[in-house]
């Protein structure tokens, strides 16, 4: 085996298939997440500066649920994001882990630089801000949380 070969067989480690069942399962509840939490927004939701308050749109049981559909969604998202974070997806392995690992640790700080930024009065026009008020906190920690199971599949 000549030196070239047996270089290239060191650096270039297998990549295996792009859209495996782990892939998929991630994609889909990353998706899943996000849909939970804007058809939450959007349609079920009353909005309080309404008067009278109109009656929540949607499934009666997600109107129940109330602030537990963000829990809900974002616990998707997050969970979606933590699956990415094996070695046989793509995010998981390579580059991936380090744009995985940067982005959910940005996100996480811009969440809570945005939350500091616009508190007060602002914060009411941003979707989904307004509904969490200090509980925005706890989802740009969870978001650098998944960072961190990026973090330990960094090589």
């Amino acid at each position: 085996m000549s030196k070239i070969k047996a270089k290239q067989e060191i650096v270039e480690p297998e990549r295996g298939r792009i859209f495996g069942i782990r892939f998929l399962l991630a994609l889909l509840l990353v998706v899943l997440g996000i849909a939970w939490i804007a058809y939450y927004y959007v349609v079920v939701r009353v909005d309080p500066t309404a008067f009278p308050p109109p009656k929540p749109g949607g499934p009666a049981f997600l109107g129940d649920l109330g602030k537990w559909n963000y829990l809900i969604g974002f616990g998707l998202l997050m969970l979606g994001l933590a699956v990415s974070a094996h070695p046989s997806t793509p995010m998981g392995r390579g580059r991936g882990v380090v744009i995985g690992m940067l982005g959910c640790f940005l996100i996480g700080l811009l969440w809570i630089c945005t939350f500091y930024v616009f508190s007060g009065d602002k914060l009411a026009d941003i979707w989904v801000f307004n509904d969490l008020g200090n509980y925005n906190l706890m989802v740009g920690i969870a978001f650098m949380a998944v960072g961190f199971t990026f973090a330990t599949r960094w090589e």
